[in-house]
């Protein structure tokens, strides 16, 4: 039995998403698969029911991260200052890209895990120094969910646009597309949408692709593939087997009720992880109301080796994931997206008893 993907992306495939991954061959010039990339850049903005007069969607082959770069490299211009959220890995990832782009740039620095200082962010863009800010939503280095809809009140006081990583929030949290300052976010197929890795994705305000900012990247630059896709064509060879299961798991989302049943899903199967943990005396290390729906962070107790809990939870068909950097020895993660039965968690919970209580 192939192991349960309990990690944060990629995640377990349901059976008809990983067969229509491979269930044709198709030329990315033809007609056939031109189609299928219409039906996906209007599914996603559906996910969200964003009006297409002014939202679009750009997909690009490669990770979240290739989203997060295109993002920041395609929309702030030569002269405009960016500020940079960070609590986790991934906000530290937004500043190491505009330092490769030479984009102008601030960090506002907590430490791993704390919740945003709303107030000290506050003071930061009420300086008139920045037209843009920068931040995770679903921060999984920790868990910790950011509060998307406060960041963007902040900014929209002080007439800062918002660019957020939404990598892994995307089909399972509110995204606050309705709100003024949100400008874009970037996403990626397999995490929240359970689709398989190799495409990632910026929604973004139409109005952005025509700013006068320098071409930084000749594969990550939105505007080129954004004309492309807008005419039914693609500026270079996209990752079709990625299309094809993306265009399928987005059926599978929209049968399955949209993003607000994918989150109820997760926060279900997250409470019955919490309370099989719990049972062995493991506490959560972030507590779940300031936790995302799709992970949750578990103290690692005094004594007790990561590695052996991996270990032990592998063999018996799930894979966990450590903490980053030097969280490492202090807790591990549980995600629960992805196409996770009853079953599996029956299996898991089992799983979880043996492994702690030994």
């Amino acid at each position: 039995m192939p192991d349960i993907l309990l990690n944060p992306g990629p995640v377990t495939l349901s059976a008809r998403v990983r067969q229509a991954a491979t269930r044709v061959d198709l030329c990315h010039r033809e007609t056939d698969f031109l189609e299928i990339q219409r039906q996906v850049i209007a599914g996603l903005g559906a996910v969200y029911d964003c009006d297409p007069n002014t939202w679009t969607t750009v997909i690009l082959g490669g990770s979240g991260t290739t989203a997060m770069e295109a993002m920041l490299a395609s929309i702030i211009a030569v002269g405009e200052r960016l500020l940079v959220l960070e609590n986790g890995v991934y906000g530290e990832r937004f500043s190491e890209i505009a330092r490769i782009h030479g984009i102008d740039y601030q960090s506002l620095t907590q430490n791993w895990g704390t919740a945003p200082d709303l107030e000290r962010l506050d003071r930061a863009l009420s300086s008139g120094h920045f037209a843009w800010l920068a931040a995770v939503h679903h921060e999984t280095t920790t868990g910790r969910l950011n509060p998307l809809p406060e960041l963007a009140k902040i900014c929209e006081r002080h007439g800062v646009a918002l660019l957020a990583d939404t990598v892994s929030s995307f089909a399972a949290e509110p995204v606050p597309f309705e709100h003024p300052a949100l400008a874009a976010c970037a996403g990626t197929a397999s995490k929240c949408l359970h689709g398989i890795p190799g495409l990632a994705f910026v929604t973004l305000r139409r109005d952005l692709l025509s700013r006068n900012v320098p071409e930084r990247s000749l594969s990550l630059h939105l505007p080129r593939w954004a004309v492309q896709q807008d005419t039914g064509a693609t500026p270079f060879t996209p990752p079709v087997n990625a299309y094809l299961a993306l265009h399928e798991a987005l059926l599978e989302l929209q049968e399955q009720g949209g993003w607000p049943a994918r989150r109820a899903r997760y926060l279900d199967l997250a409470e019955r992880v919490r309370s099989a943990l719990a049972g062995c005396g493991i506490e959560p290390w972030l507590l779940p109301a300031d936790s995302a729906c799709a992970l949750r962070s578990y103290g690692l107790p005094a004594g007790v080796n990561y590695n052996a809990v991996h270990d032990g939870l592998k063999h018996r068909g799930f894979v966990i994931y450590s903490g980053q950097g030097n969280l490492s020895g202090q807790m591990f993660r549980i995600s629960t997206m992805g196409a996770i039965s009853d079953e599996d968690m029956m299996r898991l919970e089992q799983a979880i008893g043996y492994v702690f209580a030994g």
